[in-house]
């Protein structure tokens, strides 16, 4: 089976893999458009979040203050299967029905969150390894509404940064970018 979430997740999930197995071990005390992570800490986030989203998916309770060091030997290889292990999480039509116990969000919603964290993130630890990253372009749309959606109440709890100024003309993801608070120039302009 396959749902709307799974679908997009699928389609967004071998691009933030193939830039975390490109990333080397000289590279994980580099800088992130996330300013609190390097890209040590960045790769554990995201780690966490691919992990802790199939428990959601399922509405098992996480842990989100659990800091486990998922970086250890075979880690890349690890992230991919961990990664679609989310996309067959969420491939169950039960995970996008009703609310969710441990965020009190539709399961729906907290689905796109997974989405989200993997492709904002993918473009960030990109950018700071010096990699392209292009996003699955049929995720965009979705990001963009959920974002907004999201945008004041993530503002409020600290996740997303004040939305950063750009010119409506841009493609999609430097717009999405600037509305989690990530200069898209980055790291040129920072």
């Amino acid at each position: 089976m396959a749902t709307q979430t799974s679908d997009l997740l699928a389609a967004a999930t071998p691009r933030t893999v193939s830039v975390v197995q490109a990333i080397t071990d000289d590279q994980l005390d580099l800088p992130t458009p996330c300013r609190e992570y390097a890209v040590r800490d960045l790769l554990n986030h995201l780690y966490a979040v691919v992990v802790n989203f199939q428990a959601l998916a399922a509405r098992k309770p996480v842990n989100w203050a659990d800091k486990p060091d998922y970086l250890a030997e075979g880690w890349r290889d690890r992230f991919g299967v961990q990664a679609r292990q989310l996309v067959e999480a969420w491939s169950d039509p039960a995970s996008e029905e009703g609310v969710s116990p441990g965020m009190g969000l539709p399961q729906s919603v907290v689905g796109g969150m997974a989405l989200l964290d993997l492709t904002v993130h993918g473009w960030d630890l990109a950018v700071a390894t010096g990699q392209q990253y292009e996003p699955a372009p049929e995720v965009l749309p979705a990001l963009h509404e959920l974002t907004g959606q999201l945008g004041p109440q993530a503002r409020q709890m600290g996740v997303f940064a004040e939305p950063v100024a750009v010119d409506a003309a841009l493609p999609d993801l430097p717009r999405l970018l600037a509305l989690t608070g990530r200069d898209p120039g980055w790291p040129e302009t920072s």
